[in-house]
């Protein structure tokens, strides 16, 4: 057991692991399943697994709101139960932030809104982000911290940001969270913290190396250079996989087949091109309608001409106007080789 001292008490929290820890998900070819089973659904800790018995639990909200409160988790679940589905990805390592790692899941969350709680809370007008901490803490790439913290602008509370309990309709597993997470749809995952123990409102971003020094993403300028600038790294970025066919799958020639895929985005995909050469030219596929924050099926119909190696890959395009780039960040485009005999 490990002693942990935050907003003025001491915590006994055990740790299993402890330290990094991660699963990998499926390789895109697997994820068939429109919603992903818990047991595929990766995990990501920084500083290891928190375990933390239910009635053990707290949640303290504090900073700048008028009526500070300390909820238990059956404070919790007298709130109106909210489900969600949404797609949730990792968005990589911040030692490697434009490294392409495909770590994604489409799954259920039920919870309550944080925005129900928070209103209890009487805000202040002021207030411009929120503050979480996670019960998680520890050493991460030789930096000691004294808790997993992020925070989130106030505005996006309403667009059903979660304290979840449950994932897919069952409660939460040690390593996602287990008694209560923070889940932000449409916000990349490092956001949506996990063993959830404290929010403070306030009027700036928060402290401390996750906000400060990692998971900030270089502005460019015109030219492509570094600017200087950083923006944190919230809304999921325009992306897509191909599921099927899978990598290095023999086809037959001149025969009808079916590539599809997920796109998923914050603002959601209105398009995604589809190409057969290797990205030198693209057909628009059918794209189906964003069903709440979910990704969305994609589908071509195309005939494989050869014989030779053919290089599929896909391009999602957002309601906003982005675009998936091809090279260079962590949304490149996906590409998959085939055979054609």
């Amino acid at each position: 057991m490990t002693q942990k001292k935050s907003g003025g008490a001491t915590n006994v929290v055990r740790f299993d692991p402890q330290g990094p820890f991660k699963r990998d998900p499926l390789p895109p070819h697997q994820m068939r399943d429109r919603l992903t089973r818990t047991q595929d659904v990766f995990v990501q800790c920084h500083l290891g697994v928190p375990r933390i018995e239910r009635d053990q639990w707290s949640l303290t909200i504090d900073g700048m709101v008028e009526r500070p409160r300390t909820l238990r988790f059956d404070d919790l679940a007298r709130y109106p139960t909210t489900e969600v589905t949404s797609a949730h990805q990792c968005c990589g390592s911040p030692l490697a932030p434009f490294e392409p790692t495909r770590r994604v899941c489409n799954v259920r969350w039920d919870g309550v809104r944080l925005a129900d709680v928070l209103a209890d809370c009487w805000p202040s007008p002021a207030a411009q982000y929120i503050w979480s901490y996670g019960a998680d803490f520890g050493e991460f790439s030789g930096v000691v911290v004294d808790a997993y913290l992020k925070d989130l602008p106030i505005t996006r509370v309403e667009a059903n940001v979660l304290i979840a309990y449950e994932m897919n309709g069952r409660a939460l597993l040690a390593e996602h969270g287990f008694p209560a997470r923070l889940v932000v749809p449409g916000f990349y995952g490092t956001n949506s913290v996990k063993w959830l123990t404290r929010m403070t409102l306030a009027e700036s971003r928060a402290p401390g190396p996750f906000t400060t020094r990692w998971y900030n993403d270089p502005v460019l300028n015109a030219g492509g250079e570094d600017s200087g600038k950083r923006v944190p790294v919230w809304s999921i970025a325009p992306e897509s996989i191909i599921v099927a066919p899978a990598p290095g799958q023999t086809l037959k020639r001149d025969t009808r087949q079916e590539l599809w895929g997920w796109a998923w985005a914050d603002r959601g995909i209105h398009r995604v091109d589809v190409s057969v050469d290797g990205g030198a030219t693209w057909t628009e596929a059918q794209v189906e309608p964003r069903a709440e924050r979910a990704w969305q099926r994609f589908v071509l119909s195309w005939r494989a001409t050869g014989p030779g190696e053919v290089v599929l890959c896909s391009r999602a395009h957002t309601v906003g106007g982005a675009t998936q780039p091809e090279f260079g960040y962590r949304n490149a485009i996906h590409r998959v080789e085939v055979k054609v005999v």
